[in-house]
Parts: C-alpha cells; sequence; structure tokens
C-alpha cells in the first residue's frame, strides 16, 4: 500500500520549514520539496494542511491538495512495474518548478532587442472573443514589421479572463480590454480613452452574422442587431490604413445576395473627412445653376453634414433636418386640407407624428434596443409574442416611418397641383434616411441633367477612404489548419494602401495537417481524466498493426503547415513550443483560474504544463453509443444497430473524426464530435488544437455550460468554438504586413 503525505523539514535562519512530499511504499521512498515553507506552529501534521492562523493558507492549502491529487492519480494509473521514483519526481518536479517560475519576481517583461529594431504595427480586435484574431497577429512578423497589439473587446467576462490572463499575465503585454456592448453610446468615448492618442494601423473582427439585414425587411430582431453598423462607425473614427472582418459563409448568398452588396455598400460609403469639403463645394455649385432642386439640393447639403458629425452634433442636426422639412409641410397643409380636416383626418395626424418620431430617433433607439434585450433575454421565439415585438420593433424604424407618412399622403388624394410639393417632401425624408453611397447615386442623376457626372466621379475617388474587392472565402485548412471550416473575409484598404484581394493559401491539397497529426500526442486519457503533464504515446502498441501507417501521417512542418523535412517541426511540436517566434522570452508557464479574484492572486494560478485537458463523466450506454457510432464510421450507419442494442439517441448528429482526414467546422458543443480511436467526446485542448491554438494559451473559467445559461455564458468549449484559427488569422496579418505602407 501507497501513501503520500507531507512533512516539515528542518527550519530555516527565520523559523519557516519547508514542507516536502514523500511518497512510501515498501520498497520505494520518495520525497519532494514542495517549494513552500510555513511555521512550524502553522502546520496541521494530522490533517495534512496549514492552520489559518498563516496569512497564505488558504493558497497553500490549495496547490498542496493539487499536488497531492495530481501523485496520487499518476500512482493509481501507472503499472507498478514502471512506476519509478524518477517519473514520480519528474511529475512533482514539472508541477513544482512551472509554479515557481511564474512566483519569481521577473526584472522586465520587454520583448527581445530584435523587436526594437522593427517598426511596429498597431492593431485591436474587435468581437475578439478567446482572441484568435490576436494570437494569429502576434505570430505574424515580417524581417522589418512586427504587430503591436493595443485593445480587444468584447461583452463577457470570461472574454476578458482569458485575454487578461493570456497577454498581460503570461505574456507581460499591456494590451487594454474593453468589456462593453459596441451599442452602448458611451462606447467609443470608452475605447477612444483606452487607445490614448495612439494610431491604430489595422482593426480586425467579425460581427455576428445576425447584424446584418436590410432596413425595413427584418425577419428576426435579436441582441446581435446592428453589431455591423457600430463596428463600422469605429472603423469611421479611427481610420485604420486596412481592417478586416470576418463572417460565415452565408453572408454571402443571405437575402439573395443583397447582404453581400450593402456591406460592400457602407464600406465604400466610408468617406475621407480631409477631402469632403470638395463634395460639399460640388453640391452647392449644383444648388447654384439649378432652377428647380433647390430644396432637394439643399437636403443633400444637410445630409451630407451627417458624415462629418458625431454623437450630440449629428443628433442636433438630424432633429434640424427633420424640422425644415416639417417647416415645407406646414406651409403646405392649408393648401390640401381645411381646417376641420387638418384637426380631425388621421392621415395629417399621422403625418405629423411621423416627423415627431423622426426627430426622436435617438430615444426610440434607445426603446429598440430595450426591445430586443427584452425579447432575447424572455427567450421570445417561434412563438405569438416573438411577431408582435418584431411589428413593433419594424414600426419604430425610421424607414417605416417615413413609409406611413407617404402613405397618409396618398391617402388624402392631394390636388395634382400639389403632387410635386408633396413628393419632394417624401424624397426629402429618404435623403433623410439614405447610406452615403445612395446620396451619391441620387446626386448623380443631377449631375447628369448638368453634365457635371464627370467632375462628380473625380472628386468621389478622392473623397472615398477605402477601396474594397469582392469578399473571399477562406478555408481554414488551406492555411495549416487541421479544419475545413469556411469564413468569409472583408479587407477594407485605405486608399493610400495597397488593395488586397485574397490571402494565398499555404499549403496544398496534399498538405493539409490531419486530425491525427494534431491529437495523437494528446491521447493518453481515458473517461472523466484530467491531465496536466504531457505523456508518451506509443504508437506502436496503440495500433500496432497500424502503426506504420499511423506514424507516417505524422510529418515535418514550417509554422504554417508547410512540409519541411530538415527544419520543421510536427504540428503537436508546434503546438507544444509555440507559435509566436520566442518574441516572448519571459512569457510564464500555462496557468489556469477560475475567476477574476484567483487571477489577481497569482499564488491561486494552477501552474502546470498542460491545461484544459479533461475528458468529460460519460455513462456506460453513452460510451457504448460512441463505441458503436466509432466502428460504424459515421452516426447514419451506426442508426439501426443502435436500434438493436437499444442505446438509440435523440441527438441530432454526431461527427466521428477521421484520423486520416480533416476536422469539420469546430463547434461549440463537445458531445458533437467522437474522437477518431476512442468512443468519447474531445477535451477543451483537443479542439484548440483542432483550431490551430498553441498549447500555451489556456482557456479560463468554466469549462462548459448548458440550457439556458447558453444564451449567457461563454464557457472554454464556446471559446474555442466561436474563435478565429490563429493560423488563418496570422496568414490574414502577414498578407498586411506585406502590403502596408
Amino acid at each position: 500500500m501507497m501513501s503520500v503525505k507531507y512533512y516539515l523539514d528542518r527550519a530555516d535562519k527565520l523559523n519557516y520549514c519547508p514542507i516536502h512530499l514523500v511518497i512510501r511504499q515498501k520498497d520505494l521512498k520518495i520525497k519532494v520539496s514542495t517549494g513552500e515553507k510555513v511555521l512550524k506552529e502553522n502546520w496541521d501534521s494530522k490533517n495534512q494542511v496549514v492552520k489559518h492562523t498563516d496569512q497564505s493558507f488558504l493558497v497553500i492549502n490549495k496547490y498542496l491538495s493539487f499536488l497531492k491529487s495530481e501523485v496520487e492519480k499518476h500512482i493509481e494509473k501507472t503499472p507498478h512495474s514502471v512506476l519509478t521514483d524518477k517519473n514520480i519526481k519528474d511529475l512533482i518536479t514539472n508541477l513544482t518548478e512551472s509554479r515557481k517560475e511564474n512566483n519569481d519576481i521577473k526584472i522586465s517583461l520587454e520583448e527581445s532587442v530584435k523587436y526594437h529594431k522593427m517598426e511596429k504595427i498597431a492593431f485591436i480586435d474587435l468581437f475578439a472573443g478567446a482572441g484568435g484574431f490576436s494570437e494569429g497577429f502576434l505570430q505574424a512578423e515580417t524581417a522589418h514589421k512586427y504587430y503591436d497589439f493595443r485593445l480587444a473587446n468584447d461583452i463577457n467576462d470570461n472574454c476578458e479572463l482569458t485575454h487578461l490572463a493570456r497577454y498581460n499575465y503570461q505574456l507581460g503585454m499591456d494590451a487594454e480590454f474593453l468589456r462593453q456592448d459596441i451599442t452602448e453610446p458611451d462606447f467609443i468615448d470608452n475605447l477612444m480613452a483606452k487607445v490614448s492618442g495612439q494610431t491604430i494601423d489595422v482593426v480586425c473582427g467579425g460581427p455576428p452574422c445576425q447584424s446584418f439585414s436590410l432596413a425595413g425587411k427584418r425577419k428576426k430582431f435579436d441582441k446581435k442587431d446592428d453589431l455591423f453598423a457600430h463596428y463600422l462607425n469605429v472603423i469611421k473614427i479611427l481610420r485604420p490604413k486596412y481592417f478586416v472582418m470576418e463572417n460565415v459563409k452565408g453572408i454571402l448568398t443571405k437575402e439573395g445576395g443583397k447582404i453581400k452588396e450593402m456591406i460592400l455598400q457602407e464600406i465604400r460609403s466610408i468617406i475621407d473627412l480631409k477631402e469632403f469639403h470638395q463634395l460639399i463645394s460640388f453640391v452647392a455649385t449644383l444648388k447654384k445653376a439649378s432652377t428647380s432642386d433647390q430644396f432637394i439640393l439643399d437636403c443633400y447639403l444637410q445630409r451630407l453634414n451627417f458624415e462629418k458629425a458625431i454623437d450630440k452634433d449629428l443628433d442636433a442636426i438630424r432633429e434640424s433636418y427633420i424640422q425644415g422639412v416639417e417647416n415645407r409641410f406646414r406651409i403646405l397643409t392649408p393648401k390640401i386640407a381645411d381646417y376641420k380636416t387638418s384637426k380631425t383626418d388621421p392621415n395629417l395626424a399621422t403625418i405629423r407624428n411621423g416627423f415627431k418620431l423622426l426627430k426622436r430617433a435617438k430615444e426610440l433607439q434607445y426603446v429598440r434596443k430595450k426591445v430586443i434585450q427584452e425579447k432575447n433575454y424572455s427567450d421570445l421565439d417561434q412563438d405569438f409574442f416573438a411577431a408582435k415585438f418584431d411589428d413593433f420593433l419594424v414600426a419604430i424604424e425610421p424607414t417605416n416611418i417615413i413609409q406611413e407618412i407617404h402613405d397618409s399622403f396618398e391617402r388624402l388624394s392631394p390636388a395634382p397641383a400639389f403632387k410635386g410639393d408633396i413628393a419632394d417632401i417624401i424624397l426629402a425624408l429618404e435623403i433623410y434616411n439614405y447610406s452615403f453611397d445612395e446620396c451619391v447615386q441620387g446626386l448623380t442623376k443631377i449631375a447628369k441633367s448638368q453634365n457635371s457626372e464627370h467632375q462628380l466621379n473625380d472628386i468621389l475617388s478622392h473623397i472615398r477612404l477605402y477601396n474594397i474587392d469582392q469578399p473571399f472565402v477562406a478555408l481554414a485548412s488551406d492555411y495549416g489548419v487541421p479544419q475545413n471550416r469556411e469564413r468569409v473575409l472583408f479587407i477594407g484598404c485605405r486608399k493610400d494602401q495597397k488593395l488586397i484581394k485574397t490571402v494565398p493559401a499555404t499549403v496544398s491539397k496534399y498538405e493539409k495537417v490531419t486530425v491525427f497529426e494534431a491529437l495523437y500526442d494528446l491521447d493518453f486519457l481515458g473517461n472523466d481524466e484530467e491531465k496536466f503533464n504531457y505523456e508518451h504515446v506509443d504508437l506502436k502498441a496503440k495500433y500496432n498493426g497500424n502503426s506504420a501507417k499511423m506514424s507516417a501521417l505524422v510529418k515535418k512542418r514550417t509554422i504554417d503547415g508547410k512540409p519541411n523535412t530538415e527544419s520543421g517541426l510536427t504540428y503537436a511540436e508546434w503546438s507544444k513550443a509555440g507559435r509566436l517566434n520566442g518574441r516572448f522570452k519571459t512569457a510564464k508557464n500555462p496557468f489556469y483560474v477560475r475567476n477574476f479574484t484567483e487571477l489577481e492572486n497569482t499564488l491561486t494560478h494552477v501552474v502546470a504544463p498542460l491545461q484544459n485537458h479533461k475528458t468529460s463523466k460519460q455513462n456506460q450506454d453513452v460510451v457504448k453509443r460512441l463505441d458503436v457510432i466509432l466502428h460504424a464510421g459515421n452516426y447514419d450507419e451506426a442508426k439501426e444497430e443502435l436500434k438493436k442494442v437499444g442505446l438509440s439517441s435523440e441527438k441530432r448528429n454526431y461527427n466521428v473524426l477521421k484520423a486520416d482526414g480533416i476536422s469539420p467546422t469546430v463547434m461549440t458543443i463537445p458531445d458533437d464530435y467522437v474522437h477518431y480511436a476512442s468512443p468519447r467526446a474531445l477535451t477543451v485542448r483537443e479542439m484548440a488544437r483542432l483550431q490551430s491554438f498553441d498549447d500555451s494559451f489556456v482557456f479560463q473559467g468554466k469549462r462548459s455550460t448548458g440550457g439556458n445559461k447558453r444564451k449567457f455564458e461563454v464557457p472554454q468549449y464556446s471559446l474555442v468554438g466561436n474563435a478565429v484559427p490563429p493560423l488563418m488569422a496570422r496568414a490574414v496579418a502577414l498578407e498586411i504586413l506585406n502590403h502596408i505602407d
């Protein structure tokens, strides 16, 4: 019988006694220092804990409990014939030394001298999640340039916890995190305060696809509505040289391709305020020369001024615009209706109140946001409430209000003499709601009538701030990621920068990284197990007659997946060594914390070489079901057998990973995947490998969640599944570095 206990060694000059862990068996005795010390009177030898009279008792006891648990698990799982004092000492030393290194005071966490001679390209990451874009950008560098990470933003606390742990505590960076909804009124102010006057060269991010919709044609409103517009608002203010917007492939065909065109239109509508005066002067000239479009051109001039204003100034200009159109209506009213009709007709009441609503656009926007939040909180979807809420949200949109005003004028049946005045009022309201690009289309017609179209086009070529080609589909496996994840990328290029049309693949169709390459060295744990140290995986013993075939799947590669037998590393070796180019030489070892309190107290960090490698506790029926599916090769072929043995499931799908294949898109629910060699789901670390995260990147906080909590919590599995694969982000970042001036 083996015992694992702690005892105190001889006291030092300050009367502190080192705490040692001792393992005893009849033919084996191992003694290893834990690196912790305590006064003898503060040690409870009976219960093997530090007494509460020591101010650090909670921290030390947590560490001692973790250490003892790991040793006991190791002893239990290791056959006695191969259990030696060396492998137990190595286990303990790995854990104690990693912890000691992280808690040693370091004089500086600055980057090496090499980077002081290179040009910094500052970037920020919006909708950052775990930090897939951030990680990929930090991996990218050329001989003369590298990325300086300034800020990340997301709304979830576990995103912030993971960010701070990785970039501030582990890598020693000073990157900021802004945990705030991008739609909140003071978001821009808070962002600018954190950016603190620095020039931002690149912005990356992926507004969720639900935020893309056509004004007035929305079928579903949720908390992600309108995020795209706010993302572009940040671009307008920061004026980066490049910005990258990532989204799902379906965005290209959403609403018959209209959404894609709307996105391109909005990007091309971002204007260069330094040159904007040219367009204002041109429109003023058109107005001066016009005999019939004076009022409409004046509306265009006022509408164009929206582009230059922000926040309170913009609200005042918008209200003034509507007031001007309303004044024209008041002059017209006595001409189209007598006094009694003007006071009692519901059409005229609708027109008047429509103007009031348009002047209160900001207040209605706030109401809209609160209703969307309530709709989401109460989970109003596919029920009889949802449509009514959506109808209300549509009703208070400017597009709908303008349409109601238009319809009310139609129902009044005014005399033909006044139809021109009414048409001007309606057009003026539509101009109020135009995008910049729609304004250009309207002005082009007027310019044509005055033979000034060429001059307008010349001005537009100067004032459009961003050029963009068509969006393109990026396949993650083309960049060394062992996953067929398709994402659409829009890359906006400031007019003084070179246009980027695509990001070239780094590996060919026949060079792609397989699932086996990514995961084989992590396959050393069973059901309901957690490991904090790497263990040797004997392919000969594990795969017997197939070992040569399996070994052949493992290839030496460059960092981006290109085969390189001379100086390359395997994908697993890259994952362990890290892909940050040795930039952060004083980085701390991987550690895990549950919350911000533990993060701030470095002594409570669970420090270990391997993190996030824990399997789910699955009952025997689940294990048997997965075994049947695994042997069948896929879920559909297994259904008949599952029915026969009484193990049928209501679950819609299981994806059986193929050792020699590439993983399908990694999502947020681990039970959707079956390991290629074992009847189990994947660990967080294995999913992170399929996404191309380094092993040193630790996902913090809760491991998983379920039910309604999925709407509000972002546990480790969600952080991994929602992320941009870092190696794909790296390829994008390198392409920008090679073009940026």
